[in-house]
């Protein structure tokens, strides 16, 4: 089954070396992430211990997220989507750690019911689907992040290819978008969140961006919270280097590379 992953694409950098890291400690995945996040000193929002366990140490009726809250283990099965989660957990653990903060925290104060509440949905989506845009704090990063906002595809990805690897850059986070990629098609979308960075960042080695980026968003999240108004969508196989072909006629696909709706108050505006 993991063979199936071409740690060669591009898309996968943000957990590449994890992932090495995690087949050196054990064949065995969830061995081998109990041992990476023992090495780490990884821990759930209330300060337990975080394990990987089977799925079955989830009890009946016990939401997943609330059980990770709870006692600190990470219900684990054996296919790609768990893989993936438990790679952006060793990957990230600071966001992950807030992110089910703010789960936990809602169900415990509502239930689980039919809906999830607009916290505990933002933060699967983001959990699920994310990507992280990091873009230079200056002019030029601005105008990226407009163009990206406002569906100017073109503008985003082709005027100003240049910027993508020099001062702006994505790490995905969505354990579930990962898993699609592993058999990539135009269409996959990322919920992305644009983080501004100091000209610094860029010239840091992987590692210190990747820490850097974990503090920082994790700090967001608990600091203003999370709704579903701030993600940008993002076709992945359109960030410049992530596809062989990204001719005038890629970009072209409105059904992928959809205009900005307008509402009727913004035209009037």
């Amino acid at each position: 089954m993991f063979d199936e992953i071409d740690w060669s694409q591009p898309w996968y950098a943000s957990v590449r070396a994890t992932a090495g890291l995690a087949a050196q400690e054990s064949a065995e995945v969830i061995a081998a992430f109990n041992a990476r996040a023992a090495a780490l000193g990884l821990v759930n929002h209330a300060g337990q211990p975080l394990r990987f366990v089977p799925q079955a140490s989830l009890p009946e009726g016990t939401a997943y997220e609330e059980f990770i809250g709870a006692t600190g283990n990470v219900p684990t099965r054996d296919n790609l989507h768990d893989f993936f989660n438990g790679l952006v957990w060793l990957t990230f653990p600071l966001v992950k750690r807030q992110l089910n903060a703010l789960q936990a925290a809602q169900i415990a104060r509502d239930g689980v019911g039919k809906s999830r509440g607009p916290a505990r949905d933002a933060a699967t989506i983001f959990d699920e689907n994310a990507a992280l845009l990091v873009v230079q704090d200056d002019a030029d990063g601005a105008a990226l992040v407009d163009a990206l906002r406002h569906h100017r595809w073109r503008e985003a990805f082709v005027e100003r290819a240049a910027q993508f690897g020099a001062s702006a850059e994505v790490w995905l986070f969505g354990h579930a978008l990962m898993e699609k990629l592993v058999a990539p098609y135009k269409a996959i979308t990322a919920h992305t969140r644009v983080v501004m960075a100091p000209a610094a960042y860029f010239t840091w080695p992987a590692q210190q961006r990747q820490a850097w980026l974990d503090g920082q968003v994790a700090e967001q999240l608990q600091q203003e919270g999370l709704s579903n108004a701030g993600f940008t969508p993002l076709p992945v196989l359109g960030i410049p280097g992530c596809w062989p072909v990204q001719d005038d006629a890629f970009y072209d696909d409105t059904a992928v590379f959809r205009p900005k709706r307008h509402t009727p108050n913004q035209e009037k505006a």
